[in-house]
C-alpha cells in the first residue's frame, strides 16, 4: 500500500474555518478528525446511504492527495475552477515507503486518478484516451478510462464508479480493481455496489450515523436489502406502488 492513515490536520488557517457547519457536521467527519482513518488493505470501500458523507470523504482523499476535485490525474486542473474544500486542504497522509515519494514529492509526480460519477464523461474527454468517449456509450467509456488510465501503482479514487455500468462491466471493473492492487496501486471507492464491495481481501468501511465503522460484506445493510428485494419483489414493492 501506499498511505497507510489519513488525518486531519487543523493547526493554522484550517482551525479557524471548523465549526459547526458542513463538513464538520457530518458524522464521519467528526470521526476522521478525530481518530483518523486507517487503511488495512489495498483497496477500501466507503459505504453508506446518500447524504451519509461517503463522497465527501472520498473528494476530500483525493484532494489532499492531490487530485483535482472535478475528477482527473494529479497536477492537472480540468473544466472546474473550484477550489480545494477546507478539509481537503486539512488532509493529510501517513505514507509507507513506497508512498513517500508520491506524497511529499510535487503534485505532477503523484500517480492517481479521481474519477466521480458527476463529472466523469467531461474528465475522460479530457484524459488523453485511445478513442473518444462521446464516441462510445457511459459504460464502455468509464472501463476504457479504467483499463488505461489505472495502469500503475498509484492512489486512485473512485465515486460511485457503478452508475454507469451494467451487471457483466461492473464485474469487468472489479477485476481491474484486484490487477490495481496486485500491482501495488491502492484505490479507495465510494460505492452502492454489493457487487463490488464483494472483493475478496477488500476493507469496507461503513459510514453513516455513527461516524464510521469496518465491516464485513454480509453486515452490510445494502446487501441485507438486495437479497430480501431479489427473493421477495413485492415486500418492497407494496410500500411504493398501490
Amino acid at each position: 500500500m501506499l498511505i497507510e492513515r489519513a488525518y486531519v490536520d487543523l493547526s493554522g488557517e484550517a482551525e479557524a474555518e471548523t465549526g459547526d457547519g458542513w463538513p464538520w457536521t457530518v458524522p464521519c467527519v467528526r470521526r476522521l478528525v478525530a481518530d483518523g482513518l486507517k487503511f488495512r488493505a489495498p483497496v477500501t470501500f466507503l459505504v453508506g446511504e446518500n447524504g451519509s458523507g461517503k463522497s465527501t470523504l472520498a473528494e476530500a482523499l483525493a484532494e489532499g492527495f492531490g487530485l483535482d476535485s472535478y475528477g482527473g490525474s494529479a497536477g492537472y486542473k480540468y473544466a472546474s475552477s473550484r477550489e480545494p474544500s477546507v478539509l481537503g486542504m486539512a488532509m493529510r497522509f501517513d505514507a509507507t515507503t513506497a508512498g513517500r515519494r508520491m506524497v511529499r514529492g510535487p503534485r505532477t509526480r503523484r500517480r492517481g486518478f479521481f474519477l466521480r460519477a458527476k463529472t466523469a464523461w467531461d474528465a475522460l474527454g479530457r484524459a488523453r484516451l485511445s478513442e473518444a468517449p462521446e464516441e462510445m456509450s457511459h459504460g464502455e467509456g468509464f472501463l476504457m478510462a479504467f483499463r488505461e488510465k489505472f495502469r500503475q501503482p498509484g492512489f486512485y479514487v473512485l465515486d460511485e464508479p457503478e452508475a454507469a455500468l451494467s451487471f457483466s462491466s461492473c464485474l469487468e471493473l472489479l477485476g481491474v480493481l484486484h490487477e490495481l492492487r496486485r500491482g501495488g496501486a491502492q484505490v479507495v471507492c465510494a460505492t452502492h455496489s454489493p457487487l463490488l464491495t464483494a472483493l475478496p481481501g477488500a476493507e469496507i468501511v461503513e459510514v453513516g450515523e455513527h461516524g464510521m465503522r469496518s465491516v464485513e460484506w454480509d453486515e452490510l445493510a445494502l446487501v441485507d436489502h438486495w437479497r430480501r428485494y431479489l427473493t421477495d419483489p413485492r415486500a418492497y414493492l407494496r410500500h411504493i406502488i398501490d
